[in-house]
This record gives C-alpha cells, structure tokens and sequence, in this order.
C-alpha cells in the first residue's frame, strides 16, 4: 500500500548501490534534509520481527497494572531514566499527554568530583520492569538496528554536504550518548486538550521513529503551516537536529514537530531511536561547499531556546526542562545556578 504523504521519502539502500545510484540519491537526501527536515527512510533492512516485537512489547507493558509500572519511576533515577506518568513531561511548559519509557545506553553512573561537568550526572543505569523480562530483550533489538540504520543515514549527510562519509564518526565511540522512548498517547476521549507533545525540536543528531499504525505526528513548514507524518508500512521517519542545524549554519533544518492526541479511547505508541553522540561534543561548524553554505538560513534565534554548542549542556537543558519533577529531586544545585546566573 502506498500513503500520499508530502513528506518526502528516501531509500537508503541506493547509498550502497553504484557511483551514479549514489549520486542521485544524495540529492534526493539534501532536498530532504534542507527544505523539510523530515523524511521517511525504505531501504533499511531491519526485520519485521524486530519492528512488530518491539511493538508488541510496547503494548504489553502499558497494559500492566500502573503499580508495577511506578516500580521503575523515573523519579528514582538522576538518568531520567525509566516510567513517566501522564502529564509528568512538559514541553513548553505544558504537560504532555503521554506516558512512556526511557532507556538510554546502558553504564554504571560516574564517580565525580566538584569541578567536573554536571552533564556527566546523564550516565548511568537504566531501570526495567522485574514483572516483564521480556520487554529488555525486544527494546534492545530495537535500539541496536535503529542505532545501525541512523548511523548509516548519518554518513549518507555528511556524503550529501560533500565530506567523508565517516565525518561524525570520531564523535561516537562507546560513549556515544543515544537513547529511545517506548511511548503510549492515550486517547483524549471528549477532552479538548490535544497536547500529546508539544512543538518543539530534538536536540541530537537525528531521530528515528518507529510508529503503529494511528497518525498524529506532524512537521512544520518553513511557511508555518503543519503537515501530517501518517505511519507508511516499512518505513521509518527520520528527523534532524539541533546539532546539524548549529554545524551547518543552518542549511539542515532541525524541524519543529508536534503529536496530536488520538481521538476517543483510541492508544497510540511510537518508538523514538535519538542519536546523539559523545556528551563532551564541542559542535563544530562543517565546512561546506560554497554552493551549499549560500543556502544556510542561520542558526535558529529562540530566546526561549538558545542552542548550545556543548553538546552535553544542551542536552542537559532539554532534560532539566522536560522533567521538571525529576530536576527538582536529583538536580536542585544545577536549577539554583541557573537561577542565581540570571
């Protein structure tokens, strides 16, 4: 079955395929990355099996009683790490109607000292649920193939801006610093409010969706208008950062996007994969090709939110704002200075 969908679509095999195949598809994958921002990627090889276990882990876990979901509270974790309760994330200062899980790349949290960085306080574990082992084995299928299929697209970038297709490697050794959400949108029955999450962009590298198969999901257009991202069989959507936005001086777009709430009793879940890399990234500006570097819009000037070239501070910032309850339990000191430096 084929959707319609103004957004455009990208095969990601014809990266691997012969000098001219290649060629086309970069410009296929710059008008992409440019002008939209969003993009479906085909072409991945990731197993249905993968997808549709992963899913119905998803489903399987919000089913449980919420007692056994609060065992794994985010609020018990420094990490963000873990459940998060209906309402308990903000997105520009409004609670999101959504629930969800958080999981990020799995390490032991670091022994710190005054004068290192507080971003270093995001490593650490992560927490699953003791009544469905099942649930850490299909998440972790998930986050190794999305993690291979959005490294790949991101060497298919730095190829489409005219640089080595390993330009971003060097920032993600085994301290890349990734992570996903297992999230359930309830359906607003009669309510008015349809905030599933807010507008707002991703602060990573790109991001990589994995939907069911209800809509919600939709991108803003240079012109301000919204465009609905419907789910398309096979394929993943794959969104840009504020990182490629800060390197390229605006030439990719990190777009605005938004979730709208499903209607009636109706439950959505989606499967975010966000690539980000080292948290003692500097974000450097890529030296594009003049050609390229004429069509930069600058990097976006939000008073609200100012982007960071740390890539662990900026990261910081969006977790502090997001999780305003976990931030006042576990980050009280970093909130005190922000307070005391204005």
């Amino acid at each position: 079955m084929t959707i319609s969908t103004a957004i455009p679509q990208v095969d990601i095999s014809r990266f691997r395929g012969s000098d001219e195949e290649r060629a086309a598809f970069l410009a296929d994958l710059r008008h992409a990355a440019h002008d939209v921002g969003f993009f479906y990627v085909v072409g991945h090889e990731v197993h249905a099996s993968v997808t549709e276990g992963v899913l119905d882990a998803a489903r399987a876990f919000f089913a449980l009683p919420l007692e056994e979901r609060l065992a794994i509270d985010n609020l018990s974790s420094p990490q963000f790490r873990g459940y998060t309760r209906v309402g308990y994330e903000h997105t520009n200062g409004r609670p999101d109607r959504r629930d969800q899980l958080d999981i990020g790349v799995e390490r032991a949290a670091l022994e710190l000292g005054p004068e290192d960085p507080a971003y270093l306080r995001l490593v650490g574990p992560n927490q699953w649920p003791a009544t469905f082992p099942a649930l850490k084995d299909a998440v972790l299928a998930w986050q190794a193939e999305a993690d291979r299929v959005s490294r790949e697209v991101l060497r298919a970038l730095a190829a489409a801006l005219a640089q080595p297709d390993g330009y971003f490697d060097r920032w993600f050794d085994e301290e890349a610093h990734s992570h996903l959400k297992v999230i359930r949108y309830p359906g607003r029955g009669d309510s008015p409010d349809d905030q599933g999450v807010g507008a707002h962009k991703d602060y990573g590298f790109l991001a990589l969706l994995l939907q069911d198969d209800f809509g919600g999901l939709q991108v803003e257009t240079l012109e301000g208008e919204w465009l609905d991202a419907p789910p398309v069989p096979g394929a993943f959507v794959v969104n840009l950062g504020e990182v490629l936005e800060i390197a390229t001086r605006g030439y990719l777009r990190a777009t605005v996007h938004r979730v709208v709430s499903p209607p009636g009793q109706v439950d959505r879940y989606s499967i975010p994969y966000f690539l980000g890399p080292r948290l003692d990234s500097v974000i450097e500006e890529i030296p594009l090709p003049a050609e390229l570097a004429a069509q930069a819009r600058g990097i976006d000037k939000d008073p609200s939110n100012p982007l960071l070239t740390d890539y662990g501070a900026n990261t910081l910032k969006g977790w502090l704002r997001a999780h305003p309850k976990v931030a006042e339990r576990w980050w009280s000191d970093v909130l005190e200075g922000e307070e005391s430096a204005r």
